[in-house]
């Protein structure tokens, strides 16, 4: 039996700590619960009311955040809390039942252009992923059912996960206008019959749970760390909503020079990747106040 292993991820919010498992916990569906009597579908969400300090439950994808009363800071009892539901989960016992698991709302997928010519984003209704991935082969989709079923479709390049929505690359023999509706219906029924979209194991396997990330970013010297700030911050939000993502992979001290890796719609379009370059190392000198420093945008 695979061991779950939670780490503490703070928020905007004060009152509110996440929870996090280095697999998914529900099919994709998200719960949200104020009182002991609505949790009564999930026996997890039941057992944290009876701490006296917890006002609210909310449970998605690979993550349980709790909402706190102001009568404890979270510091004085999130290690306990992180235990408990370590080992209520690795006990074998159900986070949600059955019965709420099969309530299904209906999916909705919509395709919307990027600024790549040669990448469609299909936006779904529901959260598919806790974070981004993504897949350039079927060989490298071992991780990812659905990038499976889209790489045996003949024109599909490349498949790129991010929250809500996937982003496809096509080989130019193939023309959106001809495939666009068969690959959003494809793609909704897949969701809509509520198979894996991403296997439970990827995020420890890519090295993409919480704890794992924050291990990395510790690990780098502190002007990296300002880019990646910068990056999350400012770059990130823009990137997504065109379908795509930005990765830092190196900042080198000695020539000054940031390499970032463009994932999803910013990838293979050179218009746009000579635009976000640009763009991004223009933001980085000002912000860095280093006139010297210089960006390589990578394709992913």
């Amino acid at each position: 039996m695979q061991t779950t292993t939670i780490s503490i991820q703070k928020t905007n919010n004060p009152t509110i700590l996440k929870f996090e498992a280095d697999r998914f916990l529900t099919n994709h569906e998200s719960f949200e619960f104020s009182n002991i009597d609505e949790a009564k579908n999930s026996p997890l969400a039941q057992q944290l009311f009876y701490l006296p300090f917890i006002k609210k439950v909310y449970i998605s994808g690979n993550f349980i955040a709790l909402e706190r009363y102001d009568i404890v800071e979270w510091e004085d009892v999130q290690n306990e809390v992180a235990q408990q539901i370590e080992q209520y989960i690795n006990d074998g016992n159900a986070v949600v039942t059955g019965e709420t698991m099969e309530k299904k709302k209906p999916v909705s997928i919509y395709a919307e252009s990027t600024p790549n010519p040669a990448v469609l984003k299909f936006v779904a209704n529901r959260q598919l992923v806790a974070t981004s991935y993504e897949f350039v082969s079927i060989e490298d989709a071992k991780y990812s059912p659905l990038a499976t079923e889209l790489f045996h479709l003949p024109f599909v390049k490349s498949v790129y996960f991010d929250e809500n929505f996937i982003s496809v690359t096509k080989y130019e023999v193939a023309d959106w206008s001809e495939i666009t509706t068969d690959l959003r219906e494809f793609i909704r029924n897949y969701i809509e019959s509520g198979k894996d979209i991403i296997l439970a194991d990827a995020p420890k396997a890519l090295n993409k749970t919480g704890s794992q990330v924050e291990a990395n970013f510790a690990d780098y010297d502190d002007i990296s760390k300002e880019i990646i700030t910068i990056l999350d911050e400012y770059v990130r939000p823009a990137v997504a909503s065109d379908g795509g993502n930005i990765e830092f992979q190196s900042y080198d001290p000695a020539t000054k020079r940031v390499s970032v890796i463009l994932q999803g719609a910013c990838s293979g379009c050179p218009s746009s990747t000579y635009t976000l370059k640009n763009g991004i190392e223009n933001m980085l000198k000002q912000m860095l106040k280093d006139k010297d420093l210089t960006v390589e945008a990578l394709n992913g």
